[in-house]
């Protein structure tokens, strides 16, 4: 029996993992692209979203899909750079919370000894790993994928895998707190904090303020903006610190100008304290609830 055939397809939560892919597909395409994801389309095929993913009539959910896929290609930008600058600060030990199609583990170069740990929950790795072995890809660092969920003991799982928390970690959540509610969201980063020692990194992505109420009201059943749940906090910065965490907020407008794609329409509202978060580890890990 073929993979294909075996291959369980996307749903849920995990199924925006596959359109997280085709966008990063179609920047990939892009003569000036900010970053280039080979495994992308493959991923993007086996899901049933390329060439073409489903129309939208309506104008509006038009403009919300090319805003959401911006949004995607400027967060992946901005955390392959944290991760190239936690890995020339010497950090060896990377995790992928809710890793999804994300494949920097064979499009980026890492340092001799880096241990890279892909953590998501069966289903997502079992549909990754039957794509990569059709692609034959090879990782570029020692992979190693911690099949549990989020909402369960991941940090005994991740031990058990092999992180040490008295080493270095980058941390990367990309696209997944908003799908968490809030207390769901304070227990992650207690977590995080508790597995890290003293030069960690972290890369975040949070729901801008308002982005639910914007969204939501027209979300299709199923789609992404259907199951956002969580914004950021009013002071991200504040909240990181209050973990021990020392971090700088970047606006998406920020971001895109920096990377040659700024954003042409002027603010629709007041700019909020930024959801892509970056935050390093001063101090040695506190005892947080595990």
């Amino acid at each position: 029996m073929t993979d294909e055939r075996e291959r369980v397809q996307p749903s849920g939560v995990w199924a925006t993992a596959v359109g997280v892919a085709r966008v990063r597909a179609l920047e990939t395409e892009r003569e000036n692209a900010l970053f280039r994801d080979p495994l992308a389309q493959a991923f993007a095929t086996a899901g049933g979203l390329w060439p073409s993913s489903p129309p939208l009539d309506d104008e509006a959910a038009r403009r919300r899909r090319l805003a959401v896929s911006f949004s995607i290609v400027i967060r992946t930008k901005f955390l392959d750079d944290l991760l190239q600058q936690a890995s020339a600060s010497g950090v060896r030990q990377v995790v992928l919370l809710g890793a999804g199609m994300d494949s920097r583990a064979f499009r980026m170069d890492w340092p001799e000894g880096t241990r890279l740990f892909e953590v998501d929950t069966a289903a997502p790795l079992d549909f990754k790993a039957s794509v990569l072995r059709q692609e034959r890809a090879v990782a570029r660092c020692e992979r190693i994928t911690v099949a549990v969920d989020l909402r369960e003991d991941w940090p005994s799982a991740l031990a058990a895998a092999g992180h040490d928390p008295a080493a270095p970690t980058a941390w990367i959540a990309e696209g997944l707190l908003i799908y968490l509610p809030q207390d769901a969201v304070e227990l992650l980063l207690a977590r995080i904090s508790t597995q890290s020692a003293a030069g960690s990194r972290l890369g975040l992505t949070l729901g801008s303020r308002g982005v639910i109420e914007r969204f939501d009201a027209d979300a299709t059943p199923g789609s992404a903006a259907s199951m956002w749940v969580s914004e950021m906090p009013d002071d991200p910065v504040g909240w990181l610190a209050g973990h021990g965490w020392e971090a700088d907020s970047h606006t998406l407008r920020e971001r895109a100008a920096a990377y040659g794609r700024p954003i042409s329409t002027p603010p629709q509202r007041e700019e909020r304290p930024g959801g892509l978060i970056s935050a390093v580890r001063r101090q040695s890990a506190s005892r947080f609830p595990r």
